[in-house]
């Protein structure tokens, strides 16, 4: 009887194998272009998430999940939309992570995500200009990072507390830079303060000394840089500091990576900036899950962990809604992401799957502490960063 018993389970669970669903889902960052040296860190981020899941085997009575990458260039829309269409049309995703900046992640929403029915997850498309797409976007939009709107106050705070009542401000040529631009000089002004110039600075240039003349023409106690750390932004610098024009910087999120660090070191001692981040709570938890792993990337770049929570989200909703059906499961991505419910850790993904397949409910904290607020947006925390002696040092967080 025990081995009729044995031969029973094992063809059971055999049929149950064959059986399980095979889901696939999109990561659409750019792993060229701009921001290439971030999102090498941002795509493995993602990447660990599914498999953290995939390899519980809790996900929808068994189902594996594969990650299937994509280049958004995150800046040609053309390129972004073509290999959204690939990962949705010939590799079948059930939801994408991305995209990554702002233009291209409002392209793809708007082209490919909402005419299929595919649910969006991006850790780091921050525009204002996307927040009004939630109202239009059948609630298939969401984000783990915070608008820029809420970034323009922070950076606000933080020039106004060092004493910074005048700045010049360059941004690139598109939604992202002129958005954070605007946000900025709004909050700014009303705080008081005074932008002498506020310009936009082409990606791709060899030189720079133009544009930087006319910063520096306009003045300023410090130049805010809202570009991107591997394209225009380290080119106004390079630029800025050669010529003396500039000798400290303010740096929002498109600029803060280890590249700033490894191109400029020293250099820019004494300049400031921010960028989305989990607590030292969290972020500490976050490199012990990611070094558990076996992954191989930075967990303390920007934007990697909410590239971890954007996937986490994807493959949590579907658990609730007992569907991997983007159509059945978009409703079911707040509910896991804040109260009430258990919460749920980095590394905690199976025991988020079992609590949800029990009739439980989660409140996923993951990488950043998240929590989603409006239609799909993300209430956000912010790491004020100095550089100071070569390094960039948190100062407090926002």
């Amino acid at each position: 009887m025990k081995k009729l018993l044995t031969a029973t389970a094992a063809a059971a669970l055999m049929t149950g194998a064959a059986s399980a669903e095979e889901i696939k889902i999109g990561v659409l960052l750019g792993f060229t272009g701009p921001i290439e040296s971030t999102v090498a860190h941002m795509g493995p981020a993602a990447h660990m998430a599914i498999k953290e899941v995939s390899e519980s085997g809790l996900l929808l009575d068994g189902a594996t999940v594969t990650a299937v990458n994509g280049d958004s260039t995150c800046v040609d829309s053309g390129a972004a939309t073509a290999a959204a269409e690939r990962l949705i049309t010939s590799d079948g995703v059930k939801g994408i992570v991305g995209g990554d900046c702002s233009g291209v992640t409002g392209a793809v929403l708007t082209n490919v995500a909402m005419p299929n029915g595919v649910v969006m997850i991006s850790p780091s498309a921050t525009s204002p200009a996307l927040s009004h797409m939630n109202n239009e976007d059948n609630g298939l939009f969401f984000r783990t990072a915070p608008s820029d709107a809420r970034q323009g106050v922070v950076m606000t705070d933080v020039l106004m507390e060092q004493g910074i009542k005048e700045v010049a401000v360059t941004y690139t040529n598109n939604d992202y830079g002129k958005g954070l631009a605007d946000a900025f000089a709004e909050a700014y002004e009303a705080a008081g303060g005074t932008v002498t110039i506020s310009a936009a600075h082409e990606d791709g240039k060899a030189d720079y000394s133009a544009e930087v003349g006319a910063l520096a023409a306009a003045g300023g106690e410090r130049l805010v840089v809202a570009g991107y750390v591997d394209q225009g932004g380290a080119g106004i610098v390079r630029a800025a500091l050669d010529t003396g024009a500039f000798d400290t910087f303010h740096f929002p999120d498109g600029m803060m990576s280890d590249a700033l660090v490894a191109n400029f070191g020293d250099e820019i001692e004494g300049s400031t900036g921010q960028h989305p981040s989990p607590s030292e709570e969290l972020a500490s938890r976050f490199k012990e899950v990611t070094a558990a792993s076996g992954m191989d990337f930075e967990p303390t770049t920007p934007f990697a962990p909410e590239s971890y929570d954007a996937a986490a989200l994807i493959l949590l909703a579907m658990q609730a809604a007992g569907s991997s059906d983007p159509n059945v499961y978009k409703d079911k991505v707040e509910m896991v992401a804040n109260a009430p419910g258990e919460q749920i850790q980095a590394g905690e993904l199976g025991k988020g799957l079992e609590i949800l397949a029990n009739g439980g409910d989660i409140d996923f904290v993951g990488g950043t502490g998240v929590e989603l607020v409006g239609p799909g947006e993300a209430a956000g925390l912010f790491r004020e960063v100095l550089i100071e002696g070569g390094e960039d040092k948190t100062v407090t967080f926002r």
